[in-house]
């Protein structure tokens, strides 16, 4: 399948310049969207198979910190570290995604591999070496959240493929810590946690393609509020070759080491 059947190249050319324009953005906003950056019919296809995997899904509920970090025995279990938060979701791996999938030949093409390089500042990108992290596709039936947290990495790649009818909201706060300087920011956290601070919203479309630096920026999904399942693909590359997803994060997100 060729790039130009999968993505509007004529709104989206995903050469240098482009790049160039998209990491100004993403660097002064924290979020880069691209709407309807999947042509329909492409659209439609990962629709149809992200549909189809769905009974393959490993659903799970997890309780954790919004800094993805054990709880601290030395801390109150009050403190911003140890508060905990609600993320229940279903996900299928990279192996179920079929081969001939529009979302695999994105992922794989050269051309897009070298915007999302450009675009993020890495100097090269690799898929996981395991076989299971690299396309990710993630489901939230109603009820099902994402609850507050940062990322380990430092950029993230979203594609939204199906939109519930009511709720599941993208909602963040950029640079609420500074990771790289040590500064956790716990009393923001807190009054995070309280509801005392004010959030961004991401609106977006079935066909959207997201990149969001999560690092910094804390963030989370709402619930579902109603019957329509929503559908993400996540795109994950790494900056070495060769790494794979721990062993215990396999398990924890996927049910499975293979």
């Amino acid at each position: 399948m060729n790039l130009s059947d999968i993505v509007d190249l004529n709104r989206y050319p995903l050469d240098a310049t482009f790049a160039a324009s998209c990491a100004a953005t993403l660097d002064r906003d924290g979020v880069l969207v691209l709407p309807d950056f999947i042509r329909a019919n492409a659209l439609a296809q990962m629709q149809a198979e992200a549909q189809a995997g769905q009974d393959d899904a490993y659903f799970c509920t997890q309780s954790h910190g919004v800094y993805l970090t054990p709880p601290d025995p030395d801390l109150p279990d009050t403190h911003a570290v140890n508060r905990q938060v609600v993320s229940s979701k279903g996900c299928i791996c990279d192996d179920v995604v079929p081969a001939a999938s529009p979302l695999r030949a994105l992922y794989d093409n050269a051309t897009f591999r070298d915007f999302v390089r450009g675009t993020t500042g890495q100097a090269s990108l690799y898929p996981y070496a395991d076989p299971l992290s690299s396309i990710n596709i993630h489901y939230a039936n109603r009820g099902q959240e994402l609850g507050w947290h940062f990322d380990n990495s430092s950029f993230a790649i979203t594609l939204l493929i199906q939109k519930p009818d009511a709720g599941s909201v993208f909602e963040y706060i950029k640079d609420l810590r500074d990771a790289d300087a040590g500064e956790m920011n716990h009393d923001g956290v807190t009054d995070l946690l309280d509801g005392r601070l004010n959030v961004q919203t991401l609106q977006m479309e079935p066909g959207t393609l997201v990149l969001f630096r999560g690092r910094n920026s804390v963030h989370r999904v709402t619930p579902n509020e109603s019957d329509r399942t929503r559908m993400l693909a996540v795109l994950a590359y790494n900056s070495e070759p060769g790494v794979e997803l721990s062993e215990a994060a396999r398990m924890t997100f996927y049910g499975r080491l293979r």
